[in-house]
């Protein structure tokens, strides 16, 4: 197992980096977040999952040991592989994701592609109790999942991304309110 490069970033070629340890070149797939910040002869240190299957050897590697710890715990969840866990460090960071689960935002992981609502489901029902609780009850029928699509799509329809409105979403509280409430809310946290 290899649980952390040093070295140099040689290559970078999307979604690999490829680092100089002492004359050998290591693929590493990144979060895009990460990857973004990379740039060739650099100096890196990455905290790394070695994946070993059948037909596969993947090193996933991360700039933290809690994101990796993090990362760690998603795969835990069935149905949740390395690539999808790491298309969620994709979509936020530890702090982010960590608060989606505690808080039982199932929009958040099902914003993550090819990955459905039911292990959306998972990944919260399973993790929640490793993360801690505040306490909150959360919605996992899909009913709220399918009223913040369609708040999603006004939105859209107004001019911003699906980024940016999944993003004014997690910052309102969305609970018992009705669509048109949802999307009055969230455009006017996009106007701030």
């Amino acid at each position: 197992m290899i649980g952390s490069l040093k070295g140099i970033v040689e290559i970078l070629d999307r979604p690999y980096v490829i680092i100089d340890v002492n004359g050998v070149g290591y693929r590493v797939l990144t979060p895009d977040g990460l990857f973004a910040k990379l740039s060739p002869n650099e100096k890196i240190h990455l905290f790394t999952f070695t994946y070993v299957r059948e037909d596969a050897l993947e090193l996933f590697g991360f700039s933290e040991a809690a994101d990796l710890k993090l990362f760690e715990s998603l795969i835990t969840v069935s149905g949740v592989g390395p690539k999808t866990a790491l298309n969620i460090f994709s979509i936020g960071t530890k702090d982010q994701i960590t608060e989606a689960i505690v808080k039982g935002d199932v929009s958040f992981f099902t914003s993550v592609p090819r990955l459905g609502l039911k292990n959306a489901q998972k990944i919260i029902i399973e993790l929640k109790s490793k993360m801690g609780s505040l306490n909150q009850d959360f919605d996992l029928s899909g009913k709220d999942q399918m009223e913040n699509n369609e708040v999603i799509a006004a939105l859209k329809n107004f001019g911003f991304s699906t980024q940016e409105a999944q993003k004014a979403l997690r910052e309102i509280k969305t609970r018992g309110l009705r669509t048109e409430d949802k999307i009055r809310l969230a455009l006017k946290a996009l106007s701030r």
